[in-house]
Order: structure tokens, then C-alpha cells, then sequence
């Protein structure tokens, strides 16, 4: 005859094989939570890789005849190269080669040091002044209607940046970031973002950090043509832009 204390095993075995089913079927399901997740992500990488791609590729040929206007633009206007290449911080702080249209005279790092004590932006972190000496005639009109950011197409093809991003920083101003801005590396920079539609220039920058971390905490594809929409209204109002 079975004893209380076998039918106690046994009633404890039983216990512990559901627990241990249970707990199987909660590792599963938590691990097939984290495989969609993971889909979910990369496929909307990949969907905004293409965007990228497509964008910067049409781009690039469409507008080439206005790269050549400008090339010649700012060749006849100062002496020195037609593009201006700045190394930029990238996502988790990685260098690269950025491009614009040059749109200041030869010497505008040299003469930046002069220039420090009339910054006008608020809290010091980035350099802005409305009428800078160093930009030229040409160069105003470039700036004003973000002309002078069309070479950044290419830093898209290649995967540098995107459309859409929280703009790239220089090194100079990534090391006066404390640990909150640092979120605006998380991901890959753009060429406009929320604060470029919402005033440009005329944004500090603590509202620009805060634009951008709106941004990364609810990135989407639908977002970030809707973006790139407003953006043409915003580059055609110039407001903020210098």
C-alpha cells in the first residue's frame, strides 16, 4: 500500500514538473517576445536604410546640375575649395568626413577665436552669430536656403547620416556634452531634424538636445517623412537660418 509520504513525493514531483513547464513556457515566450523585437527593429533600420539609399542616390543625379551652378557660384566668389570638409561625431561618438558648400572665406577657423566673445548662442556650447564677417555674399544666400547642406547626400549614401537625424556635432562640442546630451549619439545624425523645422539656429541648444531625444525615443518611418515634408516649408520661410 502507498504511504503518505510516497504520495508526498509524488505530489511535490508533479509540483516541481509544472514549475519547471511553467517556467520553460515563460522562457520561450519571453525569447519569442525578443526575437520579434529584434525584427521589429532592424526591419525598420533596413526600411530606413532604403529610404536613405533611394533619397540621397535620386538626389544626388536630380540636383547635379545645381552642384555645378554652386561649385562655379562659389569658386568665382572667394578664393579657395568649393566644398568645406569638417570632422563630425557620429552614432557612439564614431568620426567621419563632412561636407557642405563653402560658404565662409578661406580663414574662418583662424578668425573663429576672435569672434568667440560675440556668440550668440545662449549657452555656449555651439557657436552662432547672425552676421558673421567670415560668411561670404554668396555664401549668406547658400545658408539661408540650406543649399550649402546638399553635399551631405553623399555622406547618406555612404551611410554616415540620414535624412533624418539629430545633426552631427563637432568633436569641440561633444566634449563640453554631459552624459544626458550624449543620448543625441545614439543614433545615426541627419540633415534635418525636428529643431531645423521648428526655427534652425534660433533654437538653443538645450531645446535642441530635447527635440532630438523626442526624436530617438519614438523614431518611425511615417515620422521621418513627415519630417522631411515640413522641412521644405521650413528651408523656404528661412526662418533661423544663418
Amino acid at each position: 500500500m502507498e504511504s503518505f509520504l510516497d504520495r508526498t513525493k509524488d505530489a511535490d514531483l508533479e509540483e516541481l514538473m509544472r514549475e519547471l513547464a511553467a517556467r520553460a513556457g515563460g522562457n520561450k515566450r519571453r525569447s519569442l517576445r525578443l526575437r520579434a523585437w529584434k525584427f521589429t527593429v532592424f526591419g525598420a533600420y533596413a526600411v530606413k536604410r532604403l529610404i536613405d539609399i533611394a533619397g540621397s542616390a535620386i538626389g544626388l543625379v536630380l540636383l547635379s546640375p545645381v552642384f555645378l551652378a554652386i561649385a562655379v557660384a562659389v569658386k568665382l566668389s572667394s578664393p579657395g575649395p568649393v566644398f568645406f570638409k569638417q570632422v563630425r561625431v557620429g552614432r557612439y561618438g564614431r568620426h567621419f568626413d563632412f561636407y557642405k558648400f563653402r560658404s565662409m572665406r578661406q580663414d574662418a577657423e583662424a578668425r573663429k577665436a576672435a569672434l568667440m566673445d560675440r556668440n550668440e548662442s545662449k549657452d555656449g556650447v555651439i557657436f552662432k552669430m547672425k552676421d558673421d564677417p567670415r560668411i561670404t555674399k554668396v555664401g549668406k544666400f547658400l545658408r539661408r536656403t540650406s543649399l550649402d547642406e546638399l553635399p551631405q547626400l553623399w555622406n547618406v549614401l555612404i551611410g554616415d547620416m540620414s535624412l533624418v537625424g539629430p545633426r552631427p556635432p563637432v568633436p569641440s562640442e561633444v566634449r563640453e556634452y554631459t552624459l544626458e546630451d550624449r543620448k543625441r549619439l545614439d543614433v545615426i545624425p541627419g540633415i534635418t531634424c525636428l529643431w531645423q523645422i521648428k526655427g534652425r539656429s534660433e533654437i538653443p541648444f538645450n531645446e535642441q538636445v530635447r527635440l532630438d531625444k523626442e526624436y530617438i525615443l519614438a523614431p518611425g518611418v511615417w515620422k521621418d517623412i513627415l519630417i522631411l515634408l515640413k522641412t521644405i516649408p521650413a528651408i523656404i520661410g528661412g526662418k533661423g537660418a544663418y
